[in-house]
């Protein structure tokens, strides 16, 4: 929560100082390139093969194999991202070809894209270790350290924005500047933690003798796939970005605008979930135990279908008096208020698909299964794109949005019938009629959003943004209050969905 909160008020504070504007534009663009590689090899593919071998070590070889295990694992990474970093930053002009082809005629703007490329390079360095670090945490229970780090990311760049940017001659770059700090805080900040527990990594330079390590080529061989299925969901951004450079200037800023309000449900829930779902799918996979990793299954579903729904038609019916609200000032016009919020409603249309697929997938990578999602990441891939070719000409940036949206839910289809049809889970009993009581207040928390939203001139409010923040604040609560108390009426009850000590 606390990592969500300080990153929507990092955003707000960057659209409001910067606007949305070409340089906003290729910022976010040459943003992209590290976050996507960090996604591809650290917290997406790394995680999900080290995790559930890491916790098969701590349960059946001990704290002296798991210790040489983390060892030689951090070794190996370390070297290789060293090599990946010089690279990336000799690489930064090709790269930014692919990625922002909508600037290739524009020497200032691309030339500053490749200067902010380059200084957030190494960022994915950083970022892996983390990943790795927080595997190891998680592995041992320890949640907190790792959730908060983003935290620091969002201080650094509100205060690149608010004490770095005035003194140079060129303010977009103290928001790149701010991303290389971010990343050094956040593996600081893991330090401490791993020293507690006794699973600080030792760095050695035999790369060899840790390449002979059997948990490491595991690991490895895990990772293949893993990085086949990340790189589906990630190439298919990479096109989006480019797609969107390639549309009206600030098509860029509005989906990412529009990105950080979807994805703060997406990480409270889904990220959250799936970060505590794994270990312990992992434990419950070791033990055997089918009826317990089911459970587990059972109970993330449920409390995501409980509380993603609400959110996705809170971003479907006040779009505007969230983006008016929280953008809506200096810089960020009326016009950018409408474009974001056009892309916040073709969000909120896919975002249950969103978070659900952090739900569902860790049930594969519990039982050590990565190429099952490959083949579904991948056919996702393609009709993601084949949505774009429908979606954008009438839709414009919001096409894209819609496409990764509908696109999610096809991919949580696919993973719920590959895990039904393996008998790796199976629904409860019950879940019809939880549906339909959902459904209910659902309905009755749309209807009461559609009518408090009308009651306040959201964009006329610029100049009283304490109203406006209090207006939004009563159209949440009352939507919440509506929801919560129909569902209490209908006999839901917070220890209805406590999942059992294990969790």
């Amino acid at each position: 929560m606390l990592s969500r909160l300080t990153g929507l008020g990092r955003d707000v504070l960057i659209a409001t100082r910067f606007g949305a504007d070409a340089y906003t534009d290729v910022f976010n663009i040459a943003f992209r390139i590290p976050n996507l590689l960090r996604r591809m090899f650290a917290e997406g593919a790394f995680s999900q093969a080290f995790v559930p071998i890491l916790a098969e070590y701590k349960n059946k070889q001990g704290e002296a194999a798991t210790k040489d295990l983390v060892d030689h694992v951090a070794t190996l990474m370390t070297w290789t991202l060293v090599l990946t970093c010089v690279l990336g930053i000799i690489g930064a002009p090709v790269l930014l070809y692919f990625m922002a082809k909508g600037y290739v005629g524009q020497a200032t703007e691309f030339n500053a894209a490749i200067i902010m490329t380059r200084i957030m390079f190494p960022y994915i360095g950083f970022m892996s270790m983390v990943a790795l670090a927080g595997g190891i945490l998680n592995t041992w229970r320890e949640f907190k350290v790792a959730a908060f780090t983003p935290v620091l990311y969002n201080l650094s760049s509100i205060a690149g924005s608010l004490f770095l940017a005035p003194y140079l001659e060129q303010p977009i770059y103290a928001l790149a500047i701010a991303v290389f700090v971010g990343g050094v805080l956040q593996l600081g900040i893991q330090v401490p933690a791993l020293l507690k527990i006794g699973m600080l990594p030792r760095i050695s330079f035999r790369v060899g003798t840790a390449w002979q390590d059997e948990g490491v080529r595991r690991i490895v061989r895990n990772m293949v796939p893993a990085i086949l299925a990340v790189s589906a969901t990630q190439i298919s951004i990479a096109i989006n970005t480019s797609i969107a450079s390639s549309l009206k200037t600030g098509s860029t800023t509005w989906l990412a605008n529009a990105d950080r309000l979807m994805e703060f449900p997406t990480a409270l829930l889904g990220v959250a979930l799936g970060t505590i779902l794994l270990p312990g799918l992992a434990k419950a996979h070791s033990d055997g135990d089918t009826a317990e990793y089911s459970d587990l299954l059972d109970w993330g579903l449920r409390l995501t279908f409980l509380l993603a729904l609400p959110a996705a038609v809170g971003l479907a019916t006040i779009p505007e008096a969230l983006t008016a609200t929280l953008y809506h000032y200096n810089k960020y016009s009326a016009h950018a208020v409408q474009m974001t919020s056009n892309a916040l409603v073709a969000y909120g249309l896919g975002l249950l698909g969103l978070i659900v697929v952090k739900i569902l997938a860790p049930g594969f990578y519990g039982k050590q299964d990565i190429r099952t999602p490959v083949k579904i990441a991948v056919a996702v891939m393609l009709v993601t794109q084949a949505l774009n070719y429908v979606f954008v000409p009438y839709f414009a940036h919001a096409g894209l949005a819609l496409s990764v949206g509908l696109g999610a839910c096809v991919n949580a289809i696919f993973l719920y019938t590959g895990l039904r049809k393996r008998g790796i889970y199976q629904p409860r009993k019950g879940w019809p009629m939880f549906l339909l009581k959902l459904l209910a207040a659902l309905l009755l928390m749309a209807g009461v959003a559609l009518w408090a939203k009308d009651q306040f001139q959201w964009l006329a409010m610029r100049n009283t943004p304490i109203l406006r923040i209090a207006a939004l604040g009563f159209v949440i609560v009352s939507c919440a209050m509506t929801y919560f108390a129909a569902l209490a009426l209908m006999g839901f009850r917070p220890r209805d969905f406590r999942k059992v000590t294990r969790v």
